[in-house]
C-alpha cells in the first residue's frame, strides 16, 4: 500500500533534518515541531510587488509515496471539488478531496497521461502518451477521442492543454512519452520527433476541427492564457533534447484562430549563491491580475519549486521545494489554492491571489 502522508503535515515536520540543510531549507524535522515563523524562509520575496502574495501560511505536503515515480498535470475540479493529478511511468491518475484529504488512485490505466484539464461542462480532458491522443472522460463513464492525429499522421504524445471560454481546446505536443521509441526517427539535431514537428494546437470546440496554430518553438510543454484570453503563454523544454534551445517561457497573442507575434516573455536560468543553474520552466499558470506562476526544476536546491513572474516577464518571487516541480494549478473553493506536482509528492499553499481561470 502507498505510504499516505497526513494532510495537515508541513514540510517542517516531514523532511529529515539533514537532507534539508543540504538543500538550505529551514525545516524542523521533529515530530513536535515549533511553530512556523512567518513568512516562510522558503518563499523568496525577489521584488517587493511580491511580497504580499503569500503571507503567513505554510508549504503543505498534502501526499507522497515511494511508489509515486513522476507526479504531473494537476487540474482542478469546481464541480466536484478535488484535484486529479497523473502518475505517469506509473499508468495511473490520483485525486485529492478537498472535504478530506484523503488520496485514492482515480484511474488505474490512464494510458500514460500527462496533463489534464476541465472543459465548461466540468468532463476532464486527458492528454496520453501511449496513445498518443487527447480524450474526454463523459459524465456516464464512455471516453470521446478528440484528437489523435494532424493532416494523416499521428499526433507525438500531447502534452498539457486548456480550454477558452467558446470551448476551444488549446494544447501542446512536444513528443515526450514517445521519444525513441515506436517509429521515431532522429532528426539533423539530434532530437527525436516521432511523428510531428512540435507544435501548439487549436481543437475547435464545434467543429472538431484540429489546427496547427504555432510551430515556432523548440518544445511546447505547459501552457496557460492570460486572464482576458488574449494572449498563449507556453514553457519551451527544448533544450532537453536541442543543444541551443533557450531554457525560456514564450508567448504569443490570440489572433481569432491563431497565435502571432511569438518572443520570449521570460527566461528561465538564474543566479543561485553565485552560481548559474540552468532550470527550466515545465506547467504554468497566470493569476487573476496576470502574474505568471511557473513550475520549476532541473536546477537544484535553491531553484527547484515555483517562480513568479509579473506581466513584464520579471522574476519577482519563488518557492522553493526540496523538489523538482514538474506542474502547477490554482484550485480550492476560492481558486486561491496552488497545488504543485513535485517528483513524488503533491504540495499546496494559499495564495492572497487568483487563479486567473480554474484549469
Amino acid at each position: 500500500m502507498a505510504e499516505r502522508v497526513d494532510s495537515g503535515m508541513t514540510r517542517r515536520s516531514w523532511l529529515g533534518g539533514a537532507a534539508v540543510a543540504a538543500a538550505g531549507l529551514a525545516i524542523d524535522s521533529s515530530a513536535h515541531a515549533a511553530p512556523v515563523r512567518y513568512p516562510r524562509p522558503d518563499v523568496v520575496t525577489l521584488d517587493p510587488s511580491f511580497s504580499g502574495f503569500v503571507f503567513n501560511t505554510p508549504i503543505e505536503r498534502l501526499y507522497s509515496s515511494s511508489a509515486m515515480y513522476w507526479a504531473e498535470g494537476p487540474a482542478w475540479s469546481g464541480w466536484g471539488n478535488y484535484l486529479v493529478w497523473s502518475d505517469i511511468p506509473n499508468n495511473r491518475q490520483h485525486r485529492w478531496l478537498h472535504e478530506t484529504g484523503g488520496v485514492s488512485i482515480y484511474r488505474a490505466d490512464s494510458n500514460y497521461s500527462n496533463g489534464n484539464t476541465f472543459d465548461r461542462e466540468g468532463r476532464q480532458i486527458s492528454f496520453e502518451h501511449r496513445t498518443h491522443r487527447v480524450v474526454r472522460y463523459e459524465i456516464d463513464g464512455s471516453t470521446t477521442v478528440l484528437a489523435d492525429s494532424y493532416r494523416g499522421k499521428p499526433l507525438n504524445a500531447p502534452n498539457d492543454g486548456v480550454v477558452d471560454p467558446d470551448g476551444h481546446l488549446w494544447f501542446t505536443d512536444p513528443g515526450y512519452g514517445r521519444l525513441g521509441d515506436y517509429e521515431g526517427e532522429l532528426s539533423d539535431t539530434g532530437s527525436v520527433q516521432p511523428h510531428q514537428k512540435e507544435a501548439i494546437y487549436r481543437l475547435d470546440g464545434q467543429t472538431g476541427q484540429l489546427d496547427q496554430v504555432a510551430d515556432d518553438v523548440f518544445k511546447p510543454n505547459g501552457l496557460c492564457f492570460s486572464p482576458d484570453y488574449s494572449k498563449v503563454y507556453v514553457a519551451d523544454t527544448g533544450a532537453s533534447h536541442y543543444p541551443d534551445a533557450p531554457r525560456v517561457i514564450r508567448v504569443w497573442d490570440v489572433d481569432g484562430k491563431r497565435l502571432v507575434n511569438g518572443r520570449v516573455f521570460a527566461s528561465m536560468p538564474m543566479m543561485v549563491d553565485g552560481v548559474l543553474r540552468n532550470g527550466s520552466a515545465d506547467g504554468i499558470r497566470c493569476d487573476a491580475d496576470g502574474n505568471v506562476w511557473a513550475s520549476a526544476g532541473w536546477g537544484g536546491p535553491g531553484f527547484d519549486g515555483v517562480h513568479v513572474f509579473n506581466v513584464e516577464g520579471e522574476r519577482v518571487g519563488l518557492i522553493q521545494l526540496p523538489e523538482t516541480c514538474a506542474n502547477i494549478c490554482f484550485g480550492g473553493p476560492r481558486r486561491n489554492r496552488l497545488f504543485m506536482t513535485a517528483s513524488q509528492s503533491l504540495y499546496a499553499i494559499y495564495t492572497n491571489t487568483r487563479g486567473a481561470h480554474f484549469c
